[in-house]
This record gives structure tokens, C-alpha cells and sequence, in this order.
């Protein structure tokens, strides 16, 4: 049995990368795992049992989690996301910067980790060895489903006929970057490049009012823009439906989900040139621009709004290209955890 932890995504209502990678590991799990919440799972384990977790976690948030990974029967399985906190602390949620040194040295104590990217997964070995770790569990990549909504995949025909729409999908924060795209989108605007921006996702309690300041400033004066605080998988579904591309300028990522997520709806995905999303850009359907430069993103975003022939190429890219599924995601942990 895998006993899958949901002690924090179980009865959360955002809809984060963190809630969509422990809902669907869940239903594409099935029969095989049982969900637990560590405040109140009794911690009985078989010898061929598994406990598994995709959540964040420290010893002050979870009493006993050190001594149970030291002495548990069965065996132990965790799902790393990223060493953001760490590399981007000033602009970090202040208990994720607390809580990700003690974090990252618990998983050296798992009897097995995934990282959601081979950037990850570097990052975290490098993590150990910093630390002088003499033994580590082995880490592996698991790749993450593009199929966020359970749908089948999109396929697009005839870029002329879509909307002048662009689509940007993630919580207000300066990790996002919403900022560098709404000077790009001012730019354009200004120019008189009619187009709309639709932009998804809650506010950063700690670092987000600025740009939500900034997003109601804007409305004011360009029609072309809306923000949409909390919307669920079918009406992002419907925001992919009439954009004529997805955008990220994203800074630090672990995966990037919306970027996958965006070429299964068959919508081509302007995004930040990181290391971590080549990791699925390179196979097609993106257009990777210079991470953080405002003239190079306000370039892009000039073409992929004017540019027919082009949007054309990568709506086929986007569309024919392989794409993981999260139904292969839970068939890979099943059977190693078998």
C-alpha cells in the first residue's frame, strides 16, 4: 500500500503547482494509495508498505517526522519541487525561507526522491553535497502531466482567425514576474496594438499588492486588460480556448506546470529562457526569450501578436508534439513503489 500524503493539499482550496501535483497524483493513483493526514494517521507500515509525500514540511510543522523517518518499517518516498526559497529568499514567502534548509536536509532521509525537473534535481544533490552528505537516497525525474484539466489535448487550426488575446496564468508575486509583462503589454498598448491580456491567479499576501495596485491602474486606462483573481480548470480552459498564445516570464521555476499545460490546450507558450523550461521547451511549440529583459519580451510579444505565419508554427508544434500525462506520472511511482 502507498499511504499518499495530503496533510496540506487535501483540504486546500488554492490552485497552486503544489495542490495540482498532489490532486492528480491522487486520482490518477487510485486503488493503490490510501490518502493520510499526519495529524492524525496512526503511522502503522508494512514492510513492503510506502509512504509517500509532494508536500513541503519541516520537523516544528510535523512533531515526529525526524524519528519516524529514522525508524519507519516500511519505506519512504518523496517528491521534491524546487530550492527556490533558498536561491530567491528576499522575494520568498517568509515561512518557506524558514522552513527549506531543514526541509531539503529531511529528504536525504526519504528512501527515495523525485525531482519534477532535472534542474531540480541538480540542485538538490548539489544541496547535499554542500552539506557534506556522506550517503543520499537516489533521485530520479519525474515528469509531470500537461493534462491539468483531464480533457483531451486541444488541437488548433488557422492562427488568423484567433483572438489578438494573450493569457498569463499564476499567483501575483515577483517570482512571476507580472510586473516585466505589464510594462511589455503598456509598451504595446501605447503603440496602438489592440490586444487583450488576461491574467490568472490569486495575490501573494506578502509580496503581490504592488502588482495587483498596478493591474487595477492599468485596467483604467487599456481595455485589453483583465485579471481574474480565482477561476477554476473550465474557465481557464476557456481563457487558453481564445488566446492567441500563453505567456511566463517567469524568473525561478522547479517544473512549470503552466507551460505544459498551456501546449495541451495546443496554445503556443512565450517563456523565460531558464534552464528549467528549455527542459520542455526545446521539444517545440515555445518561444524562449531572455529572462527578465524588457526589450526582448516586448519584441516577442509585437510578434507573436502580428505574426500569423509564426503563431501558425508553433500551434502546430504545440499541438503534435509529446507531452506527458499525469496517468504515466502515477504509473511510474506504482511501479517503483510496487
Amino acid at each position: 500500500m502507498i499511504f499518499f500524503d495530503v496533510t496540506k493539499t487535501g483540504g486546500s482550496g488554492h490552485r497552486s503547482g503544489l495542490m495540482r501535483v498532489s490532486a492528480r497524483l491522487a486520482e490518477e493513483l487510485g486503488t493503490a494509495a490510501r490518502a493520510v493526514n499526519w495529524a492524525t494517521w496512526d503511522r502503522r507500515m508494512g514492510a513492503s508498505d510506502w509512504f509517500l509525500t509532494s508536500e513541503l514540511f519541516s520537523e516544528e510543522e510535523r512533531p515526529g517526522l525526524t524519528d519516524f523517518l529514522a525508524a519507519c518499517v516500511g519505506r519512504t518516498a518523496a517528491i521534491f519541487h524546487d530550492a527556490i526559497p533558498l536561491k530567491h529568499p528576499h522575494i520568498t514567502w517568509p515561512q518557506s525561507v524558514a522552513r527549506h534548509p531543514s526541509y531539503l536536509k529531511l529528504l536525504a532521509h526519504f528512501s527515495r526522491v523525485w525531482a519534477v525537473s532535472a534542474t531540480s534535481r541538480d540542485e538538490l544533490i548539489g544541496f547535499w553535497r554542500w552539506q557534506g552528505l556522506d550517503t543520499m537516497p537516489p533521485v530520479d525525474v519525474l515528469a509531470l502531466g500537461a493534462d491539468f484539466n483531464r480533457a483531451a489535448r486541444a488541437r488548433r487550426t488557422d492562427a488568423s482567425k484567433r483572438d489578438a488575446s494573450l493569457l498569463s496564468v499564476g499567483i501575483l508575486e515577483p517570482r512571476k514576474n507580472q510586473m516585466l509583462l505589464l510594462d511589455a503589454a503598456e509598451t504595446l498598448w501605447s503603440e496602438g496594438l489592440n490586444f487583450k491580456l488576461n491574467l490568472v491567479g490569486r495575490v501573494n499576501p506578502h509580496f503581490g499588492e504592488p502588482i495587483l495596485a498596478r493591474v487595477r491602474t492599468l485596467e483604467k486606462r487599456f481595455w485589453g486588460l483583465r485579471y481574474h483573481a480565482a477561476a477554476d480548470d473550465a474557465a481557464v480552459a476557456a481563457l487558453y480556448s481564445q488566446a492567441r498564445a500563453s505567456v511566463f516570464p517567469t524568473i525561478a521555476e522547479g517544473c512549470g506546470l503552466p507551460l505544459l499545460e498551456s501546449l495541451w490546450q495546443g496554445v503556443p507558450c512565450v517563456c523565460s529562457d531558464l534552464p528549467v523550461l528549455r527542459e520542455n521547451a526545446a521539444a517545440g511549440g515555445c518561444w524562449a526569450v531572455a529572462t527578465n529583459d524588457r526589450s526582448a519580451w516586448t519584441d516577442a510579444l509585437r510578434r507573436v501578436l502580428t505574426d500569423d505565419a509564426l503563431v501558425a508554427r508553433l500551434e502546430v508544434e504545440a499541438s503534435t508534439r509529446a507531452l506527458p500525462v499525469w496517468a504515466e506520472a502515477a504509473s511510474a511511482l506504482r511501479a517503483a513503489l510496487s
